[in-house]
């Protein structure tokens, strides 16, 4: 059986609850769901969802990085928005992180989210 490998990137913002970032199972990086916070100041960051998307994006990026992969590992994602009238602009600035075949996806309507955030979002990535 394949060993659980525990990941806690330092460019990653700190974890709002008990979870880890992401864990490693053989070839498998579950990454738990990144809100927009800005990993400098620990705060969410203020603006539409477009740049809460970014935000989420990058500190996926981040995770994702720490383990040498890309975007292009991801084979699975999951978004989780409060007000689904904003899938159009959210997936215009989700389209720009992802080149050539994209993810399986799911994208849910939720009451609320921690910290007040429109938007979170996590993946399951590929070595």
């Amino acid at each position: 059986m394949a060993q659980k490998q525990i990941i806690k990137p330092a460019k990653s913002p700190a974890a709002v609850g008990p979870y880890n970032h992401a864990v490693r199972v053989g070839d498998l990086l579950f990454c738990a769901g990144q809100i927009p916070i800005d990993p400098g100041s620990g705060n969410l960051v203020s603006g539409d969802i477009k740049v809460q998307t970014e935000r989420a994006l990058k500190n996926i990026q981040a995770i994702l990085e720490d383990q040498n992969l890309t975007f292009a590992n991801v084979v699975k994602s999951t978004v989780f928005m409060t007000n689904l009238a904003e899938f159009a602009s959210m997936n215009e600035v989700y389209a720009k992180y992802f080149t050539g075949d994209f993810p399986a996806r799911s994208t849910i309507q939720v009451a609320a989210l921690p910290k007040g955030a429109s938007v979170e979002i996590e993946v399951v990535a590929h070595f």
